[in-house]
């Protein structure tokens, strides 16, 4: 018998029992790490849905089911669900990394270094509380994204799991949710640009490690400035409406932006994070060619949420990552807002469906 969302108790507990070890592997290889392979499983499981008859990437069926499924086959059980759903093994491992930096579970930073907190590319291995504290997220973020599309929230039910686990990590273990800023103010970047350091302040990963920090540490060195992030999500965004009018899913054009963070973890210089610039110009894109918009107007629409996408993220990196300790991802608040805003239209009738965004 079902208790919540179409789930009965055996449904749950194998949902929490698989979002714990999701979370855990998450922390075990890290947050960025585990987040490019929810962009390989839906690379994987689109190019499957694309070549298939039975595909329903472009479909409203997309959003039927208790917690606003995505797709079928491995999109929807794996790249969004317990095994590497950003909600449980990427929002484990932002946790576990709060965790780890606490209590001696991080390498110790050198002056200069961003607080080890925010170290999303570190793996933190195989310590058993580490990642007991990754698995528990991930049941708490599974819990978040089940509720949230289960209830019809119009957001982005993955991204919402993210972000509050992001902030209630930073409660539990200690961290400011905002922090302060050392500028003008929240938005000021200047401090990083003239190379100003937040001397004297403790970096503690073990209890007694000092080392001097940037005074302000945006999320990407080399992709804060506000007409450079419009540029990229210009470009993004119309290639997210493109993919999509060409290939009918709806998730192909994240999973490669997800995907190709492999290159930023690996260390390439200045390579640039899209997903929350391609994934709502494809719904938007979905959302108009079905109301039989032609292809150049989606691509318009595109263009635009993409550069929407880049500066709601550039807005929130800069109040909640650059002046605290943890990470708070810029892409997952930037997702929840500009689906919210595509949720709030389909709802007004402006759209007669809304992609894979949850409605009451």
């Amino acid at each position: 018998m079902a208790i919540a969302f179409g789930l009965t108790a055996v449904d749950m507990l194998v949902l929490a029992i698989a979002a714990f070890a999701g979370g855990a592997f998450g922390a075990s290889i890290g947050a960025l790490p585990a987040f490019c392979f929810t962009g390989f499983m839906v690379l994987i499981g689109e190019a499957g849905n694309v070549v298939s008859e039975s595909f329903v990437g472009g479909s409203p069926d997309v959003i039927s089911g208790a917690a606003g499924g995505y797709g079928a086959g491995i999109v929807g059980p794996l790249a969004f669900g317990p095994v590497f759903g950003p909600h449980v093994a990427f929002a484990g491992g932002v946790a576990a990394a709060a965790y780890a930096a606490k209590y001696d579970g991080m390498y110790e930073p050198d002056d200069g270094d961003y607080h080890p907190a925010k170290d999303i590319a570190y793996a933190l291995g195989t310590r058993p509380d580490v990642l007991a504290v990754g698995g528990v997220f991930g049941i708490l973020g599974m819990a978040i994204r089940q509720t949230s599309g289960g209830l019809g929230v119009p957001i982005d039910p993955p991204a919402a799991g993210v972000i509050l686990t992001a902030v209630i990590a930073r409660l539990v273990f200690g961290y400011p949710v905002i922090g302060r800023a050392r500028g003008s103010g929240l938005l000021d970047m200047s401090p990083f640009e003239s190379g100003k350091m937040r001397s004297g302040e403790e970096v503690a990963t073990d209890g007694g490690m000092a080392a001097e920090r940037p005074a302000v540490e945006p999320w990407l060195p080399h992709q804060y400035k506000w007409t450079h992030v419009a540029m990229l999500g210009l470009i993004t965004g119309i290639l997210g409406a493109y993919i999509f009018a060409k290939t009918g899913s709806l998730f192909l054009p994240f999973g490669i932006s997800a995907a190709s963070l492999l290159f930023l973890n690996l260390g390439v210089e200045k390579f640039p994070v899209t997903h929350h610039m391609t994934l709502p110009a494809t719904f938007v894109a979905s959302m108009a060619m079905t109301d039989g918009a032609s292809v150049l107007v989606a691509l318009g629409l595109g263009a635009f949420f993409g550069i929407l996408g880049a500066l709601f993220g550039e807005v929130y990196q800069r109040i909640f990552y650059a002046h605290s300790d943890t990470h708070f991802d810029p892409p997952a608040a930037s997702i929840i807002t500009t689906t919210l805003i595509l949720g709030i239209l389909a709802l007004a009738g402006v759209f007669t469906t809304s992609a894979a965004i949850p409605l009451p």
